[in-house]
């Protein structure tokens, strides 16, 4: 099996975490997404307070050159938003505690939508209490977790 650092995404991932972190970033995910479009090569960035998109062209002004030589049609910097998925541990520390969703490929028992406290995270397994029932979904279960979002908390919030 090749090593991550022999594919392209590989190689463009070890080039994109070195320039976030000499710019004080956080590379969360980059990605190959093929869309009607063309090809897009998406970046996604975080740092303590947040992403901005001044951080966003920066950071596309400092990366893309060092990527030329890779075949893409669309070059995409932004931020992995408050819905961002649980894909690490990382993320799964971020998240521990609250509430979350997850969707899964096919259903159990019935269902294909999940939604509890976070209670534990083991190497992509995530396991969710809902009510009086913990239940651990496996990685190759899950087709997306992500903390859930409350929309009054968020339309309350003080922006200024």
């Amino acid at each position: 099996m090749p090593k991550k650092a022999d594919s392209a995404i590989g190689q463009i991932t070890v080039i994109a975490e070195k320039q976030a972190e000499q710019m004080g970033y956080e590379l969360i995910e980059a990605a190959f997404e093929k869309e009607n479009t063309g090809m897009y090569l998406r970046f996604y960035l975080d740092k303590e307070g947040g992403i901005t998109l001044d951080d966003c062209e920066a950071y596309h002004r400092a990366l893309q050159p060092q990527i030329e030589r890779f075949d893409y049609d669309f070059m995409e910097v932004c931020s992995p938003g408050v819905d961002r998925p649980i894909k690490n541990q990382r993320d799964a520390d971020r998240c521990l505690g609250q509430e979350i969703e997850v969707r899964l490929y096919k259903p159990i028992d019935g269902q294909k939508v999940y939604t509890g406290l976070f209670t534990g995270y083991q190497e992509g397994d995530i396991t969710v209490k809902t009510g009086e029932t913990e239940r651990t979904f496996l990685k190759k279960e899950i087709a997306v977790a992500r903390c859930t979002i409350d929309m009054d908390e968020v339309e309350n919030a003080d922006l200024s």
